[in-house]
């Protein structure tokens, strides 16, 4: 029996429209943007701001009811346009309705996947979720179970023969965001480069840190008393990328490998579900190798 796709996430309004901006930090940039919004009939339903002192930058996150707003997109563009070079912004905006498609990369550990899809099952992720790709092919039966298509794709001798496959199954389905559910396969330069800013991957992060194949054993010798997970953009930098979201919990000497493992794998779900949710919703500017994410 497949969960009904029903979206009950109050925080994403459907005739609304979001407008993301990055700037050299100056006087009158909120009074200018809120003002342009009601001079054409919008009325604002979130906004939020930040200042970067360090590097003189200011950003906005606004969010209006385009009920009622008398531009449409071409001429949003082009009027809003003369305001943002007024001000040298950098500026993008999005209809929070717009439909975006999302596509899953897993290998045999499927807790990311799993939770992914129930939150989207539920209407926690305002998306809809074109394929599941995978190089094992334990996850099949859990795609099926949420109607979602899946594609095998064996990451052999060749990994270029491989992307070249998973690109054009992307393709065909339209996807404009990736995520790395577990998903243990290093993607080329040429791979990250088609999907910028697209691609949300997530890992453990100990504190001290601990790389190999067996981190948790490795951090269980040591005595760690905190472990992690991190969510981030994919970058050609091994695990490098723009840092969206972080969670820890506080673990002892009671705690055996096994113990580790398990609340890895919680916080490696909800922290990987935070940032594709705040991805989705437009919450998140990219600047100097880091992130800003509006509440």
């Amino acid at each position: 029996m497949l969960i009904s796709r029903v979206r009950v996430n109050p925080q994403v309004t459907s005739n609304s429209a979001v407008l993301l901006i990055h700037c050299p930090d100056r006087k009158g940039i909120v009074a200018a943007v809120s003002g342009f919004l009601a001079e054409h009939g919008g009325n604002i339903l979130h906004a939020d701001q930040h200042q970067d002192h360090g590097l003189g930058l200011f950003f906005m996150r606004v969010e209006w009811d385009l009920g009622g707003f008398d531009l449409d997109g071409p001429g949003l563009r082009d009027e809003f346009g003369k305001l943002a070079r007024l001000f040298e912004m950098n500026w993008r905006v999005a209809r929070s309705a717009a439909p975006r498609r999302m596509a899953i990369f897993v290998s045999k550990y499927q807790h990311c996947l799993l939770d992914l899809l129930y939150r989207h099952g539920i209407g926690e992720l305002p998306c809809s979720v074109g394929c599941v790709i995978s190089n094992h092919a334990g996850a099949e039966e859990l795609a099926a179970f949420y109607g979602i298509p899946f594609h095998l794709v064996p990451v052999g001798a060749s990994k270029t023969a491989a992307e070249t496959e998973q690109i054009s199954i992307l393709e065909r389905y339209g996807v404009d965001l990736i995520v790395l559910a577990r998903y243990m396969q290093i993607l080329s330069p040429e791979f990250i480069a088609r999907y910028p800013q697209s691609i949300i991957n997530v890992h453990h992060s100990f504190l001290p840190a601990f790389t190999g194949a067996r981190p948790y054993h490795a951090a269980r010798e040591r005595g760690v008393k905190l472990i992690g997970a991190t969510s981030h953009y994919v970058t050609e930098e091994l695990d490098e990328g723009p840092i969206i979201e972080q969670d820890v919990v506080r673990v002892s000497h009671r705690d055996q490998v096994e113990d580790l493992v398990r609340k890895g794998r919680d916080l490696e779900r909800v922290v990987l579900s935070r940032a594709v949710q705040w991805h989705l919703e437009h919450r998140i500017l990219q600047y100097a190798g880091k992130t800003v994410v509006f509440d």
